[in-house]
């Protein structure tokens, strides 16, 4: 029996926040469905190109809040996603306010975490990266 994986689905508290560190990440916004009757919008970003439905991460925004929302997201587990230069990408999400949890130390392997505490993976795409600094003396920060 064949089967294709859809999307990872995330609740947020604030959308356009979590849309923006998605952004930063380089997802783009595939679609977005607002449901009037039950209150609640569907943002579904992917990587570029990637527009058939594959890798998707679902936002799911409550309009009347969501207190429900733990304050930490570690039993969901990680996205992960792989990118051209590890180093690059991380000092790009540092220098728009994100905080590096788990520096790319070893040149392969870093985290982060969305607005609403989603930790992401991200991995250097290919073999590792020679280590370089700042990144291979800096320590982690927080939980990841």
């Amino acid at each position: 029996m064949p089967i294709k994986f859809l999307h990872t689905m995330v609740r947020v508290k604030d959308l356009d926040a979590s849309i923006a560190f998605y952004k930063l990440l380089g997802l783009v916004e595939r679609r977005r469905n607002d449901y009037e009757q039950g209150r609640f919008t569907l943002v579904f970003l992917c990587p570029p190109g990637m527009d058939d439905g594959h890798a998707d991460v679902e936002l799911t925004y409550n309009w009347d809040g969501d207190d429900a929302l733990p304050s930490d997201s570690r039993h969901f587990g990680h996205l992960a996603y792989s990118v051209d230069n590890i180093y690059e990408t991380c000092q790009h999400l540092m220098d728009n306010g994100v905080t590096i949890n788990r520096p790319p130390r070893d040149g392969r392997m870093a985290f982060v975490r969305s607005p609403d505490n989603v930790s992401v993976e991200l991995l250097q795409q290919g073999d590792a990266l020679e280590p370089a600094e700042p990144w291979a003396s800096m320590e982690n920060t927080g939980h990841w």
